[in-house]
């Protein structure tokens, strides 16, 4: 690199938010299962403790040597409702303490992988893991659990998402905030770095190193240096930022796997904006042009927007992965927030803008007295849109007991606060207590 190159980069981190935001070792359990769920679990935690035992040092390592913030340490294990199976367990809340404990000793910020993959139909595991959410991630602090109930492929498992639209509500009963540790999955991809959704798939090594690497404060700045210029102009700008951010997250990925002798994985470049000022995907689609995100022009920036960063990234590494676009949690994102409060920007529009960009309705805050199957329709709205778009989309809504419309719930942290948004009241009930299966569009039919 050049000198302004080098600088240039310098001020990405320093004035413009970039950062690592996390590096995700996956770690395969295939070889911890037993059928004594007791020696099970010890497996677990000892494999879990010696793979990854230097993955916060090695962070803060190049965190410190190379001057570029690694903001989160994690782990993803393979799916627990695969693991678990083989046990005779009634419920597998201890799987998930675990799971809590080994991420406790390393000193990591979230354990992913508390999962079960039932897009086609449910396994021995599954039933009994997906029962045991509510229970399990409000025992514990920092496992993270997902649940994919439907693929291109596939279809839409509807028995599956009516069951999460019962877990998500019994879980707010118990404590609002564990579903902010819950995602509900369509393609849901088998090296994803970023919580709550990230496992470890069964085709992936028994060890990788994987990065999530953010920008959206690097993307507006860049943008703000070609106002008025045309669409092609603002593309460009974008795939190139992309390019530049992608890049570091290969060099970090890369120290990080030899650091730690074990593969490099992938570099996910997605735009996740957390609540600091500076760090909004909404405010870069209002550099765009829009006044606020939200009004009529906000998908098609969306859309724009994510095929550039995605196009950026795939020049810069050849290993890119993950989600890698633009994601929009509204309670993380201060635009969003902002345009949620002045009322252009509501459950339904967002329901259009996941159809272009990485992931879903995610960390929106809704009211606490919603029924079941409004949730369960709101999955299936969201799978439907992944599954006929062959993307992953996903559902991580948080209703909020005692809490209505325009009130606001903190959540703290990264996760930041939320105004709590309106539903649609005409019941969906008929339809999801209807069962069965969706079948996969014409198109997922490719052999």
């Amino acid at each position: 690199m050049d000198t302004a190159q080098i600088l240039e980069t310098i001020k990405m981190i320093s004035e413009e938010n970039l950062d690592i935001r996390t590096i995700t070792m996956g770690i395969s359990l295939l070889d911890c299962i037993d059928s004594d769920s007791d020696k099970a679990c010890q497996k677990i935690y000892d494999k879990i403790t010696t793979k990854a035992k230097d993955l916060v040092k090695v962070g803060n390592q190049i965190a410190t040597e190379y001057g570029i913030p690694v903001i989160n340490k994690r782990v993803s294990v393979t799916p627990i409702s695969l693991i678990a199976a083989a046990s005779k367990d009634k419920d597998y809340v201890k799987y998930a303490k675990a799971l809590d404990r080994a991420a406790q000793t390393l000193g990591i910020d979230f354990i992913g992988g508390y999962s079960a993959l039932v897009q086609k139909g449910y396994q021995n595991g599954d039933r009994t893991l997906i029962k045991s959410l509510p229970q399990a991630l409000a025992e514990t602090n920092l496992v993270c659990a997902s649940v994919n109930v439907g693929s291109t492929r596939s279809g839409i498992n509807m028995d599956a998402v009516k069951e999460m639209g019962q877990v998500v509500k019994a879980a707010s009963e118990l404590d609002f905030m564990t579903n902010a540790k819950m995602v509900i999955f369509c393609n849901a991809v088998e090296d994803n770095p970023f919580m709550a959704g990230g496992f470890h798939g069964v085709g992936e090594p028994d060890a990788v190193i994987n990065v999530g690497v953010s920008g959206p404060g690097v993307v507006k700045s860049a943008l703000e240096k070609v106002k008025g210029a045309s669409m092609d102009v603002v593309a460009e700008t974008i795939k190139q930022t992309a390019f530049k951010v992608t890049r570091m997250g290969q060099l970090v990925g890369s120290i990080a796997a030899e650091k730690l002798n074990v593969p490099f994985g992938i570099v996910d470049l997605s735009l996740a904006p957390t609540p600091a000022v500076g760090d909004s995907v909404a405010q870069i689609l209002e550099e765009i042009g829009l006044e606020q995100v939200g009004t009529h022009g906000t998908t098609a920036a969306l859309a724009m927007l994510n095929d550039a960063v995605k196009k950026g990234g795939i020049m810069a590494c050849s290993h890119v992965g993950g989600l890698s676009g633009a994601f929009i949690p509204v309670s993380e994102d201060a635009g969003m927030i902002d345009a949620v409060n002045a009322g252009s920007l509501n459950i339904e529009k967002l329901e259009a803008m996941t159809a272009v960009c990485s992931v879903g309705l995610d960390m929106i805050a809704i009211p606490g007295n919603i029924p079941a199957e409004t949730i369960s329709a709101m999955i299936a709205d969201e799978a439907a849109i992944g599954m006929i778009n062959n993307k992953t989309t996903a559902v991580r809504v948080v209703p909020v007991p005692g809490k209505d419309v325009g009130e606001t719930v903190e959540f703290g942290g990264l996760l930041g606060h939320a105004p709590i948004m309106a539903v649609n009241k005409v019941s969906s009930a008929d339809m999801i207590n209807r069962g069965g299966l969706i079948p996969a569009p014409v198109h997922s039919f490719k052999n």
